[in-house]
């Protein structure tokens, strides 16, 4: 086993460390420039389009704008943005948010154009209740007509967000409450386990409602902490900024090998944390009932902006403002524990344990949520299904007692494998994002409030199946 492991290890390093930054920067600018600066341009037009959409009512499988964009907010967010944050300032030093912060802007570029094209692509459900589905696997298999990497991609997704991250998000909760509460692992692991299965079987419309409570709850509260410390602490502020800039940019990194590491870090973090290129957004993307493609993909290039400049910048200046990163000997959510119990006492660590329950939970059913449209993707039985709600549940339980160290590689690996296939299949299809964006943007200065998508404003509409039938 300890072979394998270190196998997985070392290609998981040369896949990170090389391949996939090369891959998902180099796409990022392109499709920056590509949208000339769609994520910057709309940024005002993004946010109307989620407030706008907040309490649209739904039936069925119908899912409204906000709820899909909940969704794929839940699966993103996770404890990643509490540990992971303290685990790259500590490793990566203070510059290494900086670097978060320039690939997240450069993603969610990434995240509209493949947000975007899920929209363009998506298929109506046969079930009879409305509602819609899509994804990298649907496009490719529909758009590029290459059905070998369409379920190559439909049976990555499943298992890395349906079954290994989730065990993963389920370790974590486990840990965090009985180091807080004292409570035995294998007893939270069976109501968790359980409570998952509820919520599983309920299908995507009772997750979409859920997420539509929960992600705006967890990720408000987290940041209004965040904020009032930020306030209490506001003369504090220009040094956090200022050490922030320093240590991405500073003589003193250069000469120490140490702007190296707060690159690489800050990168590899934004990358983990908003998904952008991933092809994992655009399984929630799809299912969102909107008159226009590009609606979509907006709303979800706001999501790359609400993970990492929001809740990710809210861990770090929770940390930042302290500045015993170093001196402490913590790091995850031990070191944010830490840092809150400064404010907050005793309090912070129940507080935080709360907290990461959220998180994760969410991640938990959003993670599934790709998993459902993707084994709809590769069988119509709903027997395999059910035996993949099973499977969640069984994993869940699992991940909530087991050590992890190798089902971590692999998810990593296999979200790397996951990433290489999409990235390459949006850079063929990206035209159809951006003509699509200038239909929205020619429609918008029409005087157009809402703009209104049809099949034949692409000159190539092969494999448009719901647009072309519904104009």
């Amino acid at each position: 086993m300890d072979i394998v492991n270190n196998l997985v290890s070392q290609i998981n390093d040369i896949l990170w460390s090389y391949v996939l930054i090369i891959l998902l920067i180099g796409s990022g600018l392109i499709f920056t420039i590509r949208t000339n600066f769609v994520q910057i341009r709309y940024f005002k037009e993004m946010f109307k389009l989620i407030t706008g959409s907040v309490g649209t009512k739904t039936d069925g499988n119908n899912i409204s704008s906000f709820q899909a964009f909940c969704v794929s907010t839940a699966s993103r967010v996770g404890v990643g943005n509490i540990a992971g944050i303290a685990i790259a300032i500590v490793t990566g030093g203070p510059g290494a948010i900086f670097w978060m912060w320039v690939i997240a802007v450069l993603g969610a570029a990434t995240g509209f154009v493949e947000s975007t094209l899920a929209q363009i692509y998506k298929v109506p459900r046969t079930d009879g209740k409305g509602g819609f589905l899509g994804g990298p696997a649907y496009y490719i298999k529909n758009a590029l007509h290459s059905p070998f990497f369409a379920v190559f991609f439909a049976i990555l997704i499943s298992i890395t967000y349906g079954l290994i991250f989730n065990s993963v998000q389920a370790n974590t909760i486990t840990l965090s409450l009985q180091t807080a509460f004292g409570i035995d692992r294998t007893m939270s692991g069976i109501v968790i386990a359980l409570l998952s299965a509820l919520m599983v079987f309920g299908g995507i419309s009772r997750i979409a409602k859920v997420t539509e409570i929960l992600v705006p709850l967890m990720a408000g509260l987290y940041i209004l902490t965040a904020l009032g410390i930020c306030l209490f602490n506001f003369t504090a502020l220009p040094g956090v900024f200022a050490t922030i800039f320093k240590s991405a940019w500073g003589i003193q990194q250069i000469a120490g090998g140490g702007l190296g590491a707060a690159i690489m870090t800050g990168i590899k973090r934004g990358l983990f944390s908003n998904e952008a290129g991933m092809g994992s957004v655009p399984n929630a993307a799809a299912t969102a009932d909107v008159s226009h493609p590009v609606q979509q993909g907006l709303i979800q290039a706001f999501g790359v902006f609400v993970d990492t400049l929001f809740i990710c910048s809210a861990s770090a200046f929770i940390i930042l403002i302290t500045g015993d990163y170093n001196s402490a000997g913590l790091t995850g959510v031990e070191l944010i524990q830490h840092d809150l119990s400064m404010y907050f006492g005793d309090i912070a660590v129940s507080a935080i344990a709360i907290l990461v329950f959220l998180f994760a939970f969410t991640s938990i059913i959003g993670n599934y949520y790709y998993g459902e449209i993707n084994i709809k993707h590769l069988t119509s039985n709903r027997l395999y299904l059910n035996l993949f709600r099973i499977l969640v549940a069984v994993m869940v339980f699992f991940g909530s007692i087991a050590q992890l160290s190798l089902v971590w590689n692999l998810a990593d690996l296999f979200m790397a494998l996951m990433a290489i296939t999409n990235i390459i299949a949006i850079l063929f299809l990206a035209k159809q994002a951006c003509i699509a964006l200038k239909d929205y943007t020619k429609q918008k200065k029409a005087g157009i409030k809402a703009p209104v998508f049809t099949a034949d404003t692409l000159p190539k509409q092969d494999g448009i199946v719901w647009w072309k039938n519904n104009k």
